[in-house]
């Protein structure tokens, strides 16, 4: 009974240590008698009890490895603090087994020197701005270095690039009067338009008003060219009923009436002002001859054809 016992543990022992479950995304490799022997997959493996054994466990998903902080000089020999994180991934278990006695440690190492190595080439402000170059070249020198270890870097992200403080307050007053700058050349532009919009529409305003005047005084000049027109038709038109009148018998007599009436009119008009010295003549008769003269002038008219109005 005893022995059945024994022998139902030792069976129990042997069958425990010949099977072995690696789960997904896992990856075993397998010694046998101390040599690298294969590498187990996911799923359900078999050993050899006491003669094989697991030596090394590696998981094959991407591992983010933080990369400690540390002090990296610039080209133009400023200090940056400089901290980030390596992303890689377990390719080939064998090397990684076997290629470097710790191959995390391997890896932030070379991450460490290499960011040293990419901001020493670089000046203060480039490194501000390069991220993604920097970024680029370590995870290049890191990932042809790594080969040998059996581990594919995939990206290296810079978490925080700090200055010391005396160059932080210098960059902060370098913001500050560039932003200065920015306003005072925005408000010089401002004022330069404005003062060109208000040029422009006074310019506008005159060229519109020099127009208004210039099509008034037109219209001025066609209308007082109208209303002269108008009189001397009038005019003409009067003449010419006058000599109709003056050829109507008694037309004559009704002339020499209007006249004298007109110089007895004239003549009260000047005695009417109190300024005026009014000088009568001693001879009546010549108010008589001025009439007469003027009764000849007009027949004088009436022999001559009118000339054509134009």
């Amino acid at each position: 009974m005893e022995i059945a016992i024994v022998l139902a543990v030792v069976a129990i022992i042997f069958v425990v240590r010949s099977i072995r479950i690696v789960p997904q995304q896992n990856a075993w490799v397998l010694e046998r008698l101390g040599k690298y022997k294969t590498t187990l997959k996911p799923g359900l493996n078999f050993l050899v009890p006491f003669v094989d054994r697991v030596a090394y466990r590696h998981v094959l998903k991407e591992i983010p490895l933080d990369v400690p902080s540390q002090i990296c000089i610039t080209r133009d020999n400023t200090q940056l603090q400089v901290d980030g994180i390596l992303y890689f991934q377990v390719t080939d278990p064998m090397r990684a087994s076997y290629g470097a006695s710790d191959y995390v440690m391997a890896i932030t190492q070379l991450a460490q020197t290499t960011l040293r190595s990419v901001i020493g080439k670089m000046e203060l402000d480039t490194t501000f701005e390069e991220r993604d170059l920097i970024n680029a070249k370590v995870v290049a020198a890191i990932d042809e270095a790594a080969l040998n270890w059996g581990v594919k870097v995939l990206r290296y992200e810079i978490k925080d690039l700090t200055p010391p403080a005396e160059i932080l307050r210098s960059m902060q007053a370098q913001i500050t009067a560039e932003r200065e700058k920015r306003a005072v050349i925005a408000t010089s532009e401002g004022k330069r338009q404005e003062d060109i919009n208000i040029a422009e529409g006074e310019r506008a305003a005159m060229v519109a008003r020099s127009e208004g005047e210039r099509q008034s005084a037109i219209n001025r000049a066609q209308g007082e060219a109208a209303a002269i027109t108008e009189v001397a038709n009038a005019t003409a038109a009067a003449l010419a009923r006058i000599g109709a009148a003056i050829e109507q018998p008694g037309g004559v007599e009704a002339v020499q009436l209007k006249v004298a009436e007109s110089a007895v009119a004239a003549y009260g008009r000047l005695a009417d002002e109190a300024s005026t010295t009014l000088v009568v003549p001693s001879n009546m008769t010549e108010v008589s001859a001025l009439i007469t003269s003027a009764m000849k002038m007009i027949q004088t008219g009436q022999r001559q054809p009118p000339a054509p109005l134009r």
